[in-house]
């Protein structure tokens, strides 16, 4: 799923994952890489890519800011063993979700996020969400509903769903979210205007993304991205 750095990162970081028990303490199924004293500290939790795991992003932790907390959770909906997804495809396209599994999802999600902050003693404002492809709208979803949940996110080669857009009114609350958009021009499943049109929207209800274009990337993750990732989360705990 993610290809280039990020798949060679998670081949090499597969013995840990393997010694990395899945926790279920909480709404969604997740795996943890925390400190012994978390309070006060930034958790990034990670959201999966259609199709894909809880595995998927976990790799990449190891390219981000050392003193962070990290959480990687499992999509609710089970499409076969292994792979998970946060909404089944409506007709023949995969990322206009099907309303009630986008209901359903994104409260559950909030529940984990509102639980989470709880059990790692953070405030709401530290939480940031980091979502590829299906997760990247996911993260859309619940950032943009619920902006008094958590303090931002980073969408990764996402889309914001009509559905979501046809709703969304200026609103204080969500100014105060910090937003990194990133995409590949060469994105073929979520197509690089995906990225271009979800800055055009959020910049014209006075938020003030933070966008990244990776000329010649698909829909992966590239090295680049991840450098920009890593001091787009150091820029957030000066």
């Amino acid at each position: 799923m993610l290809k280039f750095f990020a798949l060679l990162t998670l081949l090499a970081s597969t013995a840990v994952h393997a010694q990395t028990p899945l926790q279920a303490d909480l709404p969604l199924q997740y795996l943890e890489q925390t400190h012994a004293d978390s309070r006060n500290l930034p958790l990034v939790i990670f959201l999966h890519g259609y199709g894909s795991n809880e595995e998927d992003l976990f790799g990449i932790k190891d390219q981000l800011p050392e003193q962070y907390n990290y959480l990687s959770v499992r999509a609710p909906m089970v499409m076969e063993e292994g792979r998970y997804q946060w909404f089944r495809q409506k007709g023949q396209g995969a990322y206009n979700g099907e309303t009630d599994d986008l209901k359903n999802s994104s409260q559950v999600l909030l529940d984990f996020i509102t639980q989470a902050a709880s059990k790692y003693r953070t405030a709401p404002n530290k939480v940031f969400l980091v979502g590829f492809s299906q997760g990247a709208i996911m993260s859309y979803e619940v950032a943009l509903r619920h902006p008094q949940a958590l303090g931002g996110i980073a969408a990764l080669s996402g889309r914001i769903l009509p559905v979501l857009k046809a709703e969304l009114k200026p609103d204080e609350k969500r100014q105060q979210l910090a937003i990194f958009i990133g995409h590949g021009t060469a994105d073929k499943r979520l197509p690089y205007v995906d990225g271009t049109d979800a800055n055009s929207l959020l910049q014209s209800l006075s938020l003030k993304p933070q966008f990244h274009a990776y000329p010649g990337v698909g829909h992966s993750i590239s090295a680049a991205e991840m450098q920009d990732l890593n001091a787009w989360l150091q820029s957030l705990n000066p």
